[in-house]
């Protein structure tokens, strides 16, 4: 059977939108990386650390691979493993998403949860449970998505140049959310290596390590991060916004009613980063983010306004003043 169409991650348009921030007199570009199969820019980073795995012989078609996730690259692992012969264990927190679990169980993989750690580092937790499902399971592997070279490497490769050339070469700011750093040092590498003037945008969320902020109770899988993953040693953002989840909230529902994207919270915390920096642009300035996954596993949580409500003690939106004035934070 050849499925070489349902491996490679496809080439996403990057839109113009023309209504996010219509009076602002700032371009503005949306990478539209929710339509890869498994939903998410995680689609890149699965497909670069498999074939990495498999091309230094570390995994054999027929073999395991055992990875801590928050949701987005557990589905696109287990999309991947599927199509190739490959058993997938996902070490999950209670944070990651119901639906975003459903959806790796669809694909055939096994979830393994780890109850919440008693110095509440989940990331942490997770890490020391993918070892010991290592030690149990001869020959199995991880992708050390924290780690590897493999994971920068498939936004050098892919995702940058796809936004540059949608944005014909010219690009003042990228905003990425950030957790392993790993689509964020892609980008970053590609912007040196090309010797480009972009400004890379590094969201964060409060309650995250990176960049040096404090450790605090994140709800939102998908950003942030417990731990310093390995490859933020090498990120180096030339701005850093850390985000609210309330905001995150808002922000998606921003973009829902704006632009008709349903996306997630990572890329809710996006819009919020660009509603705060953008008044300060000047007309003409042409910035891109990335919309990193889809909404629908969100819409029992960011999209629900009970959830919402019960979650953080606040409304999903405050007025009708939040979409008609950007400028206000």
């Amino acid at each position: 059977m050849n499925n070489s169409g349902t491996l490679k991650p496809f080439a996403t348009p990057t839109v113009n939108l023309r209504r996010l921030f219509e009076s602002s007199g700032v371009e503005v570009y949306a990478k539209l990386d929710l339509l890869q199969l498994a939903g998410s820019t995680k689609e890149r980073t699965a497909h670069g650390l498999i074939e990495e795995l498999l091309r230094t012989g570390a995994l054999q078609v027929g073999g395991m691979i055992i990875e801590s996730t928050s949701g987005n690259l557990g589905i696109a692992l287990a999309r991947q493993c599927v199509v190739r012969g490959i058993t997938f264990v996902a070490v999950v927190d209670e944070n990651a998403n119901p639906l975003a679990l459903q959806l790796m169980e669809v694909y055939g993989a096994t979830v393994d949860r780890v109850l919440k750690p008693a110095d509440g580092n989940k990331l942490a937790a997770r890490r020391r449970r993918v070892e010991d499902l290592l030690a149990k399971h001869a020959g199995s592997v991880t992708t050390n998505q924290y780690g590897s070279l493999a994971n920068p490497q498939a936004h050098f490769e892919s995702t940058m140049p796809e936004i540059m050339a949608a944005c014909e070469g010219k690009l003042d700011y990228l905003f990425v959310a950030t957790s392993t750093t790993g689509t964020l040092l892609g980008c970053q590498q590609y912007i040196r290596a090309h010797g480009l003037d972009t400004k890379v945008v590094a969201v964060d969320s409060v309650g995250s390590v990176l960049f040096g902020g404090q450790a605090g109770t994140r709800r939102l899988p998908g950003l942030g991060a417990g731990v310093l993953p390995e490859l933020s040693a090498s990120a180096k953002p030339d701005i850093v916004c850390q985000i609210e989840e309330i905001a995150m909230v808002r922000g998606c529902r921003f973009l829902a009613r704006r632009e008709g994207i349903l996306a997630g919270a990572s890329t809710g915390a996006i819009v919020a980063a660009m509603r705060s920096l953008i008044p300060s642009l000047e007309t003409g300035t042409r910035v891109a983010f990335i919309v990193h996954d889809t909404g629908v596993p969100y819409l029992q949580t960011v999209y629900n306004d009970e959830w919402v409500r019960r979650t953080f003690q606040a409304e999903p939106t405050t007025d009708e003043a939040y979409f008609d004035d950007f400028s206000e934070n």
